[in-house]
């Protein structure tokens, strides 16, 4: 899928404070899902959040959706590599990209519920409690699974 010149452009601005930053960078060193970096990930999940916000109509915070999207795995490790965490990854990791983001950049309260609630129901007690948290917890799974299933295959060029 293609996404336009002007989606691109506002991803862009929203997140150069971001990308251009080393933490950022190493993202593009981590495997997510099949050889998809989490950098590649990352931005699959922006690019289908928007998506997603464009044909439901539901009108969100585009800044905060992109940036939540963004910074929703930035948890800066390989996950594959099991001295790398305790092997409850997929319980832990929203704090950890969470406490990571939140270290080098404001957030705001819908950055912050996108990033921590983005493995529910997984995580049960993390619920996405607005539209913009819902829709990168939805993309996230979407994009995971395509990943996952068509490996080497971009989902989006950007």
């Amino acid at each position: 899928m293609k996404i336009s010149e002007e989606d691109r452009a506002y991803i862009d601005e929203s997140i150069t404070d971001i990308i251009n930053t080393p933490q950022a960078q190493s993202m593009k060193t981590f495997i997510q899902h099949g050889h998809i970096t989490t950098y590649a990930h990352v931005m699959n999940v922006v690019c289908m959040s928007c998506r997603v916000d464009e044909r439901l109509h539901a009108h969100c915070d585009k800044r905060s959706l992109i940036r939540g999207a963004f910074l929703h795995d930035f948890y800066l490790y390989d996950w594959h590599d099991p001295t790398s965490n305790d092997g409850l990854h997929g319980f832990k990791h929203p704090e950890r990209a969470l406490a990571k983001a939140q270290a080098l950049f404001e957030l705001n309260p819908t950055e912050r519920n996108i990033i921590i609630s983005h493995m529910w129901p997984l995580t049960a007690t993390k619920i996405p409690k607005c539209r913009e948290a819902a829709i990168v917890c939805l993309s996230d799974k979407l994009c995971a699974l395509y990943e996952t299933i068509l490996k080497d295959k971009a989902l989006f060029e950007v």
